[in-house]
């Protein structure tokens, strides 16, 4: 390997870079594994690709530098822009290290007009992700203002679509699908957390994205704040894709000595569509030190059965209900603090209120702990209400502009405010209510809500959303090294805040506020294409949907949550004596299923008919597989389409069966096949992978779960 050209090649993925005598690297190649190559190969790969131009021109910046500049010729977006008091500053950079080892690259540099020095570092990681870390550091200058920062790759100029996600409350991770718009394009998040709208990743591929095949080339910023996410399509350059976080004027200010290190840009190449894609990330995110080890247990959440209404003895007995159907754990949700009758006040006092539970929670607690099940408690610790003792005794903890908060409370938002986190006092006074309380009770779970955008956010008279997001991230780190064992659920008004930021400090995520399942099929599969199911909170919810009104069968409620970490959010008590009976099977389908499903890689088949949505689970083995086919519509043709399961092991053989202990999906029984009402069936896998099984043609709103064995 010459100096003047760097390659890392590992977990399926190379990464290419040109380091020349002047400036900045630049990028060759991003995607699949080039295998043995020599110096004289990358240099000879160089000369492939660079144009015939003078030397030291800057008529076009051909290839890009790993942070693009107008100094370079470069006509898109910069990758950094910053300012002193004399105005915008342009730096000149000139590497002064450049080192790679097998997986990783590290480039440093210094600017020539300034203190300003920059590490980027790219790691290919488990599953092939590529992380991208970059700082900057101002050494002993004058103090310079960060305007963005944001890491880039390259892209093949062929992609013609992107994909990002859009959505609202109770109906996240909505794609939008679109032509890679032309010039220098940026979407952006500016609600303090990324938003049920967050565009989530950014998606390039050659026609439009397909579940099971084709190039995918995307990023993701894990980062649970404003984010900026771009692509850079300029008729004279390579086509870029990245993302950084949002900062607005003033936020980031780098006094001598200072750093800036920017939230981890993951970029993801896959040939195997989004599955691959999706893939790549499980696997990365399955290695991790933290990544829950114990089976995911069944969870009963109280909202949806009680809301509001706390009433000691219904709830004991709600528990005792829930241990005789296999519930492993059991979460006692919003209004069991002081005061909280609604949802209009008392957020930020942590305080059993005794005229609700006059012998405190732990009879509740103790209760759940001796009927075998952990213990879970909701909070809200970022925010607070101004009826509270919190804000009449400390009004400057709140992270408002005092002056427009005194002009115009409605700065309010489903009746809250922000706490600000960032405020030594403020930060301690939650850490140590929430800290008492886990150890008196013996918490196991957290449900951590987070129910409105932040609005006007000021701390020390600069915007406060960088220095917020910093002190949840470390309050919740706090709170698990001190109670080894803790799990924490991410929840922000439902799917509001479900990044790969978050997940590295917390144990899943609560990916949407609607539990009609119908809706859920889709914000669970799109939640999933960064998420393994094992991270994803879903449970069956009411017979009537909240948020949506829309009635379906218990069966199709179950189906559906088998697809995440699976849980009840209803009365369970006021089932009938035949849904325990199958609440109770569900319980045992979804242990004995849990370890593929929770393990296995998932896959989407594909069928034209848009009326269903079929999910597939493989074991690592490929000894088992699990299937969940659900519609969401009535279907289009009387005689349904075949099912091929491309995940199955061509070489084996399998027995498919229906596992109906959820209930039997209803369909037009004229039209049912003879497999599926006959007990299953056995075939190669090869058969079950390229001729498929014939599909029942069920009514909308059905669903049924397959169950593949190795015989």
């Amino acid at each position: 390997m010459t100096a003047d050209h760097l390659a890392i090649d590992a977990h399926g993925i190379a990464l290419v870079l040109e380091v020349p005598t002047t400036g900045l690297p630049c990028i060759l190649h991003w995607g699949p594994s080039l295998g043995a190559v020599s110096a004289d190969d990358l240099a000879l790969l160089a000369a492939g690709v660079r144009r015939q131009a003078a030397p030291g021109t800057l008529d076009a910046a051909w290839q890009i530098s790993i942070l693009p500049a107008e100094s370079d010729g470069w006509t898109g977006r910069p990758g950094l822009q910053v300012r002193t008091a004399d105005g915008l500053h342009r730096p000149r950079w000139q590497t002064s290290s450049a080192r790679a080892a097998a997986d990783t690259v590290v480039i440093e540099a210094v600017d020539t007009a300034s203190a300003l020095t920059l590490r980027w570092a790219a790691a290919i990681e488990t599953g092939g992700v590529v992380w991208v870390d970059v700082e900057l550091r101002n050494g002993d200058g004058p103090p310079v203002e960060l305007e963005w920062l944001e890491p880039t790759l390259p892209v093949p100029t062929g992609v013609t679509h992107l994909t990002t996600f859009d959505g609202r409350w109770t109906r996240e991770k909505r794609p939008v699908t679109t032509p890679v718009p032309a010039g220098a394009v940026a979407r952006q998040s500016r609600r303090g957390r990324p938003g049920h709208d967050a565009p989530t990743a950014a998606l390039l591929t050659i026609g439009e994205p397909r579940w099971t095949a084709g190039e995918v080339w995307g990023t993701h910023l894990a980062w649970s704040s404003d984010a900026t996410y771009r692509t850079d399509r300029v008729t004279d350059s390579s086509t870029l894709v990245g993302a950084g976080e949002l900062l607005r004027p003033g936020e980031i200010v780098l006094q001598p000595g200072e750093t800036y290190r920017a939230p981890r840009a993951a970029f993801v190449w896959s040939a195997e569509g989004l599955d691959g894609f999706a893939q790549r990330v499980h696997a990365w995110l399955r290695v991790r030190p933290q990544h829950p080890s114990s089976p995911r247990p069944l969870t009963l959440n109280t909202w949806e059965a009680v809301y509001f209404d706390h009433d000691p003895a219904r709830l004991l007995a709600l528990a005792d209900t829930a241990a005789t159907v296999g519930i492993e754990r059991f979460v006692l949700d919003d209004g069991w603090f002081q005061g909280r009758r609604d949802d209009s006040t008392s957020l930020g006092d942590w305080v059993v209120d005794r005229t609700v539970w006059p012998d405190g929670l732990e009879p509740l607690a103790d209760r759940v702990h001796a009927l075998g099940m952990q213990f879970g408690l909701w909070f809200e610790p970022e925010m607070v209400s101004l009826d509270s003792d919190l804000a009449r005794a400390h009004p400057e903890w709140l992270l408002h502009d005092a002056g427009h908060l005194s002009h115009d409370p409605s700065l309010s938002w489903r009746g809250q405010y922000v706490l600000n986190l960032a405020h030594p006092d403020a930060y301690a006074h939650v850490r140590d209510q929430m800290s008492e309380l886990i150890a008196a009770l013996g918490i196991d779970f957290i449900k951590w809500d987070h129910n409105r955008d932040l609005v006007d956010s000021v701390h020390d008279g600069r915007p406060g959303v960088h220095a917020q997001m910093l002190a949840t991230y470390r309050l919740i780190r706090e709170l698990k090294v001190g109670h080894p064992g803790l799990e924490i659920e991410s929840c922000s008004s439902g799917g509001a805040r479900t990044d790969l930021g978050i997940l590295e400090v917390t144990d899943r995520v609560w990916a949407s506020d609607s539990n009609d399942p119908v809706e859920r099929q889709d914000i669970q599969r799109w939640t999933g294409l960064l998420l393994p199911p094992e991270l994803v909170g879903a449970h069956v919810g009411p017979a009537e949907s909240h948020s949506s009104g829309r009635t379906t069968d218990l069966s199709y409620r179950m189906a559906t949550s088998l697809l995440g970490s699976a849980g009840f959010e209803c009365d369970i008590q006021a089932f009938s004596d035949d849904e325990r009976e199958t609440a109770g099977r569900f319980a045992a389908l979804y242990r004995e299923l849990r370890p593929i499903i929770h393990r296995g890689a998932v896959s989407h088949p594909e069928l034209r008919d848009p009326a269903w949505r079929v999910t597939m689970f493989t074991a690592p083995d490929a000894a088992e597989a699990v299937v969940v086919a659900a519609t969401v519509r009535s279907l289009e043709d009387a005689r349904a389409e075949r099912l091929r399961l491309p995940g199955v092991d061509r070489s084996r053989r399998y027995r498919v069966r229906v596992r109906d202990e959820i209930g039997a999906a209803r369909s037009a029984s004229w039209v049912t096949p003879e497999w599926f009402s006959d007990g299953g069936i056995e075939l190669p896998g090869s058969v079950l992978a390229d001729v498929g099984l014939q599909l029942p043609a069920l009514w909308p709103a059905q669903a049924f779960v397959l169950h593949a064995t190795a015989v």
